[in-house]
């Protein structure tokens, strides 16, 4: 192992490189310091050109900083992540066709490190077929000049699969907290251990660099094996950066980094005012049960951990993260991917092992659109290139999932007067429409797995039917005719058993989920 300086470590990769950086969306283990000297470098020389950009999780703030900052003209041939929305700068180069981009789930690209360390061709999974990464759809190519075929359909032990062939890593750059005088490094400080030691096994065993971003150096032997996540044999080169914020919204947190734990909010918890994204996230949390392993996306049902902490009931849930956050409780807004007060703290493949093999019992993810066969459309719905996240493979297997948004966006307005829900302004876009724009998740697929699946917006609830949509609930105040159906792009089913929403979730004030959790412990 030797010790370079910002410049040195930039100057290690080369013109055309396959480059793979670690770390996590909102700065989770990114290592920002070389992000930061690449772009100074390639402004100042121009080198080095024409790199393969790979990246497990989008990295940036959704604006100026992260892998934005690489949105430099030659210094991309091709970049590859699970979403570029966090991205915008380097999105737009995508949406202008100056780069090929592909976009593929979290939990498939965390998986391929693994593979690739094992020196297997690829990835075989069920993951991604009937979506828009599946080659007789889209193939995960986000633009008109991504030609090349990344993905197939294959057939094994009378299933189809999609193989996701290994693809090239000639320089991993990862991060952690300190590194020993022979390379051995520990993770501390950081929030996530994401796939830091799947990737540096990667490239080391495909012949790659590894260089490691640390915050200090230590003595030799002076780290406790039991802390120690990537050996030194790994690591080729350090560079010290004294100051790593531990993600782009927060310098540290101890609680984070599972240091210390945080002082239980159940205590102290008040229910504030309800608003549509309140009533949408206490809807969801209603399908939750006692003893549930559960996933809350991003978005609304990040609120989801806040309603159970308020509720009481955050001990009769295991939350999970997919970047490797096992119980306690999600971190929300930027820093979510994070946790407090958390069992275990996974590697990401592994955290995606449990998730693809059907381990969680349910979850809550956003969605951008729905149509009328019930399939949903998450990562492709402006002019922006975006992705899935981990939503595919989240939603891939879980048996009960909620699919949560509000039935129209920009410029709804609504409130809640004495219990029920009032639509002040309708907003101009309708989100569940004849046919989404590309597939997220395939209602055909999940009939055929027999999953249980919920549509959850501010006014209705719907189900999915062996015909599509069948509309099971409205909220007290709301018209069936005028507020639900004219809203939306198609005729949903009518449940001939059509409940209003459970007026709990419309009142201030906790809606008493401790005592139904306790009865079902009785029962």
């Amino acid at each position: 192992m030797r010790v370079v300086s910002r410049r040195e470590a930039v100057e290690l990769v080369q013109d055309g490189d396959a480059l793979w950086i670690g770390g996590s969306g909102a700065g989770h283990a990114v290592p920002q310091a070389f992000i930061d000297s690449l772009a100074e470098t390639f402004a100042e020389v121009g080198a080095p050109r024409g790199l393969t950009t790979v990246r497990v999780v989008g990295i940036g703030d959704f604006a100026e900083v992260g892998m934005s900052q690489l949105a430099l003209p030659g210094l991309h041939a091709r970049t590859i992540t699970s979403n570029i929305g966090n991205e915008p700068r380097l999105g737009a180069m995508v949406r202008a066709g100056e780069i090929e981009a592909y976009s593929f789930p979290q939990g498939v690209l965390s998986a391929l490190c693994r593979e690739m360390a094992a020196g297997r061709p690829g990835l075989v999974t069920d993951v991604g077929l009937g979506t828009y990464v599946d080659p007789r759809q889209t193939g995960g190519r986000q633009n008109s000049v991504t030609t090349t075929e990344l993905v197939e359909v294959v057939e094994l032990a009378g299933r189809e699969w999609l193989f996701f062939p290994a693809l090239p890593i000639d320089v991993a750059v990862i991060r952690a907290s300190t590194a020993d005088e022979d390379g051995n490094l520990t993770m501390e400080d950081e929030a996530v251990h994401g796939d830091s030691l799947a990737l540096a096994m990667a490239a080391h065993n495909n012949g790659g660099l590894v260089i490691a971003q640390v915050a200090r150096l230590a003595q030799r032997h002076s780290l406790k094996p039991r802390d120690v996540r990537i050996p030194g044999a790994l690591v080729d080169f350090v560079m010290v950066e004294p100051f790593q914020s531990q993600t782009y919204a927060t310098t540290y947190s101890p609680y984070y980094a599972g240091q210390l734990r945080r002082p239980d909010p159940a205590a102290t918890a008040v229910a504030g005012e309800v608003g549509m994204r309140e009533i949408i996230a206490r809807r969801s949390l209603l399908e939750f049960q006692r003893g549930d392993i559960c996933n809350l996306g991003y978005g609304v049902s990040q609120l989801i951990g806040e309603i159970a902490a308020t509720e009481g009931i955050t001990g009769d849930l295991t939350l999970t993260v997919e970047q490797g956050i096992f119980g306690g409780a999600p971190a929300g807004g930027p820093d979510g991917g994070a946790g407090v007060n958390f069992q275990a703290m996974l590697e990401q493949p592994s955290m995606f092992d449990f998730y693809d093999g059907g381990g969680l019992d349910i979850a809550s993810l956003s969605f951008a659109e729905i149509d009328a066969e019930g399939n949903v459309n998450v990562h492709e719905f402006d002019d922006r290139p975006r992705g899935p996240g981990g939503f595919i493979n989240i939603a891939n297997r879980t048996g009960r999932l909620n699919f949560v948004g509000s039935l129209t966006a920009r410029g709804l307005r609504t409130r809640v007067v004495e219990g029920t829900l009032q639509i002040e302004q309708e907003g101009s876009q309708q989100k569940l429409v004849p046919r989404v724009r590309q597939i997220s998740f395939s209602a055909a697929r999940a009939r055929e797995k027999g999953q249980h699946v919920t549509y959850i917006t501010e006014r209705a609830v719907f189900v999915l039917g062996e015909e599509g949509l069948v509309l099971t609930e409205i909220a007290d105040g709301v018209d069936l005719e005028s507020d639900v159906i004219a809203q939306m792009g198609f005729q949903p089913h009518v449940s001939p058993d059509l409940k209003r929403i459970d007026p709990r979730v419309f009142r201030s004030g906790r809606m008493g989920l401790a005592a139904d959790f306790a009865r079902e412990a009785t029962t």
